[in-house]
């Protein structure tokens, strides 16, 4: 059994969503960042970085936070949706990674600046929405002929596919990425990723674009 905390944010539907596609049993326990339940000294000691996602594996005793470290930890238990070796496996760490350094940190202060703050930093906001168009626009081009980020299925898919449900939140127009919008509804329809998406609790169903 894994104890999963989390919260509904993009970082935190990753691991929801990985659960579910692994198929692992877990509990998921919500961790309010809203309300500081991530400064918690229970949660601290789970994660002294106090951020969420976490998880207590208590098949094998280990305890991990940070989302991407997560996802290959859960991969590499199962040895389900990333390559064991060659160049696939490369290149899924590497589009994890890409999800790691750069979409999300950039898509996390264009929801920052763009939709929380509009109007109070006009620099700030000019600046990320012109990185968010060009990481948009990255991702679209390797999406070209593509089914997924690398060959199959992966634990890349299921970092990047949250973040990209907030495109609202971006102001972003998926229609002007069609290789990311068949790509994004494509993963929408899976069942795992419905039920993931609910994790810790229902808010909304998973944002479609205009026309679907």
């Amino acid at each position: 059994m894994i104890d999963f905390y989390t919260w509904i944010t993009p970082n935190g539907l990753k691991i929801s969503i990985a659960l579910e596609e692994f198929g692992l049993p877990y509990k998921a326990h919500a961790i309010d960042i809203t309300k500081g339940d991530q400064f918690s000294a229970d949660y601290v000691a789970i994660n002294p970085g106090s951020k969420i996602p976490a998880i207590v594996d208590h098949e094998t005793g280990i305890t991990l936070a940070e989302s991407g470290a997560i996802l290959l930890y859960l991969a590499e238990k199962t040895g389900r949706f990333l390559p064991r070796e060659g160049a696939a496996r490369h290149h899924t760490i590497e589009w994890l990674m890409w999800q790691m350094g750069g979409f999300g940190p950039t898509l996390g202060h264009a929801h920052y600046f763009r939709t929380y703050n509009e109007g109070r930093a006009p620099f700030a906001e000019e600046l990320f929405r012109k990185d968010t168009i060009r990481l948009y626009e990255t991702l679209d081009a390797r999406l070209e002929g593509r089914g997924y980020l690398v060959s199959d299925y992966s634990i890349a898919d299921m970092a990047v596919w949250p973040w990209v449900s907030r495109f609202v939140r971006h102001k972003i127009d998926l229609s002007d990425f069609p290789n990311v919008r068949r790509w994004y509804l494509q993963l929408a329809a899976r069942p795992q990723v419905k039920r993931g998406y609910e994790v810790p609790h229902f808010t909304a169903p998973v944002p479609l674009p205009p026309g679907v």
